[in-house]
């Protein structure tokens, strides 16, 4: 062992820092089986040659046993491109499942990154859902309006339409920076909704009829819902086309969702929640 792979036997000082003294045979002794079978060893009855004593030959075997537990454990590991992780994993366990016949008092376990990446997906599920629910319970404190609280999150869906496109459109991946950057696009969107409501309720104070509120109102709205949508997106279009860079590999799939969100939210959100709002009334006054 120390002949073939070196023995750290001393250490040498230069200018204040260790260098080790390796002890090893010299490379012309250990660079063929026939140079190691004829590396010299003492004896009580004097020099003998390795391959006297035992059997030299090459194989393949483990460098190394690992354990854990008090069982031997074997680790296979490899590194994802192209695909999001989750689903590489949940093919692995497909193929094994069918492919591999294991043998008795064996098993396989999975273990990485994409045990965080399950774990944050279920945090964000839950912070998602808390979200939602402070937002409708801030609505109808509002707007004392639990119709008009619902109508106002139409927009959510609306803009999950523009994020989840521009992912497919892009190539991107539902990853963690992806779904946070539609847990932001709640909060945009209910903004552009509460701009809507908020003004057919003035216009409606001020004695305007069903059909003059909804046009008018969405009118007057259009500008400041347009001009606050396109201030965001400027912001984050140099995000999103520089996500090869190192450093933006999280904030550009953020950047890039929250996007395409902006854009459908507005565009929709000037056509669909008037619709809604004007239907609603209408069976409202039946």
């Amino acid at each position: 062992s120390a002949a073939l792979g070196g023995m750290e036997v001393s250490q040498l000082y230069n200018s204040g820092w260790p260098c080790p003294v390796t002890l090893i045979a010299e490379p012309e002794s250990r660079m063929s089986l026939d140079a190691i079978r004829n590396l010299s060893l003492t004896s009580p009855k004097g020099p003998v040659t390795l391959g006297t004593l035992a059997e030299i030959i090459s194989s393949m075997g483990p460098n190394s046993i690992s354990r854990e537990n008090v069982k031997r454990r074997l680790v296979v590991s490899a590194n994802i491109e192209g695909r999001d992780l989750r689903g590489t994993v949940n093919d692995i366990r497909n193929e094994i499942a069918k492919e591999v016949k294991l043998p008795e008092n064996y098993y396989i376990t999975y273990e990485g990154q994409f045990e965080n990446e399950a774990q944050a997906s279920r945090t964000l599920l839950w912070t998602s859902l808390g979200a939602l629910l402070v937002i409708l319970m801030l609505l109808y404190s509002q707007f004392k309006n639990m119709r008009q609280s619902l109508l106002i999150l139409v927009n959510m869906p609306l803009a999950m339409i523009g994020g989840v496109l521009i992912l497919l459109m892009t190539g991107g991946e539902l990853n963690i920076p992806a779904i946070i950057g539609f847990i932001s696009l709640i909060g945009i969107a209910t903004r552009n909704g509460m701009l809507l409501i908020s003004h057919y309720n003035d216009l409606e104070c001020d004695g305007a009829d069903l059909y003059q509120r909804t046009v008018k109102g969405s009118a007057d709205r259009l500008l400041p819902i347009v001009m606050t949508a396109l201030t965001s997106a400027l912001a984050l279009i140099p995000l999103a086309l520089t996500g090869s860079r190192a450093g933006n590999e999280l904030q550009s799939p953020m950047a890039i969702v929250i996007l395409g969100g902006l854009l459908s939210s507005t565009a929709l959100n000037m056509f669909v929640v008037p619709v809604i709002y004007y239907r609603s009334k209408i069976k409202q006054k039946k």
